[in-house]
């Protein structure tokens, strides 16, 4: 699904959600922004409800897809029919006409490479506060896409999240996205005081900038995995431009401990992935993940770079692009793209001032 890229909606809305029981706060999210304006044409992702008819399934069904993560018309083309089965009350027959109606309403077969590159000209790209660092990424980072930003502490991770929770409410000529932004804080660094701070920076209202961001604290890996569920259900009611997790990784380290868990680990981790890549199929929106390093203690950890990320090989395949942040001289940071379909491995230099993500300072770039 090719990401809303033209869009004008109202983005002043406020919306709560609670985090304390999920099926009910998938329901809430539901109800909140009942009214979303647009200045032109729609496009984006199609409500679960269009199905209701054609499929012949009452609204108690459509309520416990939408309670299982299945929000979007797309959202049951993508899926493999055994999760369609997973969800109470879908038989067989229901699942084969829900799969059967979606696939009539979302484009799943071939295209041409004319109209693919058509499609990827209009993705927006979100500001990251630093000329160098966007010139770098070619713009910022990339919407329908997952960035992975990986690195040991105090390397500049969060601060280029509470940074691009901001700028993505930008203008789209000013390098935003016209969107909100959700955050799930899975080790409560998110700091209120730092996006008013940024907002400040680019004259934008600091209590609006604030009410356009929705922010959960994560306690588990599977209140983790949950929260994504109900961020579906509100990027069907209200538009987004980012999900940003900070950090990914961080409670399934603390949940699977040793060697005789990594196996489940994984592939918890390669749901929540998966989900993530879902979501930017459906919404289009920028997904920005932080990711921690460990230290190799084998035999390669003499030859270069002794610290390498979390999660694998079901994270670097899950990730589109993946930074690496360093410490650099002085107040500066250093950004190298590690992986990337499209960015050659290049390094750019930035700086984190009170204002937020900046350019570094002349003495810091020798």
């Amino acid at each position: 699904m090719p990401p809303k890229t033209k869009i004008r909606e109202s983005i002043t809305e406020k919306e709560t959600v609670s985090t304390t029981e999920a099926p009910a706060a998938v329901t809430a999210a539901l109800q909140v922004n009942d009214s979303v304006s647009t200045d032109c044409e729609t496009s984006g992702p199609t409500p679960i409800t269009k199905l209701d008819k054609a499929c012949g399934i009452g609204n108690a069904d459509i309520k416990k897809l939408q309670e299982a993560g299945f929000c979007t018309v797309e959202s049951i083309a993508f899926a493999p029919r055994k999760s369609l089965l997973a969800v109470k009350g879908i038989s067989d027959a229901k699942a084969d006409k829900l799969a059967a109606e979606a696939a009539k309403l979302v484009p799943m077969g071939f295209t041409t490479a004319t109209e693919y590159h058509q499609k990827r000209s209009e993705i927006i790209q979100l500001t990251t506060g630093s000329k160098e660092l966007d010139k770098q990424l070619q713009g910022g980072f990339e919407t329908g896409s997952i960035t992975e930003l990986y690195g040991e502490y105090r390397c500049g991770k969060s601060q280029l999240c509470h940074q691009v929770a901001v700028t993505c409410q930008l203008p789209i000529d000013m390098g935003g996205g016209e969107g909100k932004a959700i955050y799930i804080d899975t080790e409560g660094s998110f700091r209120p005081e730092r996006l008013l701070a940024i907002a400040e920076r680019y004259g934008l209202s600091g209590q609006d900038v604030l009410d356009n961001i929705a922010y959960a604290r994560a306690y588990n890996t599977d209140h983790q995995i949950q929260l994504l569920y109900m961020a579906s259900a509100m990027m069907c009611e209200s538009r987004y431009a980012v999900l940003i997790v900070d950090s990914a990784t961080s409670l399934f380290r603390t949940d699977y401990s040793g060697r005789g868990e990594l196996a489940a680990r994984q592939m918890q981790l390669a749901k929540f992935m998966r989900m993530l890549l879902r979501i930017t199929d459906e919404f289009g929106v920028a997904v920005l993940l932080t990711n921690q390093v460990v230290a190799q203690v084998d035999g390669q950890a003499m030859y270069g770079d002794q610290k390498k990320p979390i999660g694998g090989n079901v994270m670097a395949h899950a990730s589109t692009t993946r930074l690496y942040l360093k410490k650099g001289k002085g107040d500066s940071r250093i950004c190298h793209v590690a992986d990337s379909p499209c960015l050659p491995e290049t390094d750019a230099i930035f700086a984190i001032g009170p204002e937020g993500i900046v350019d570094a300072a002349p003495k810091d770039l020798c």
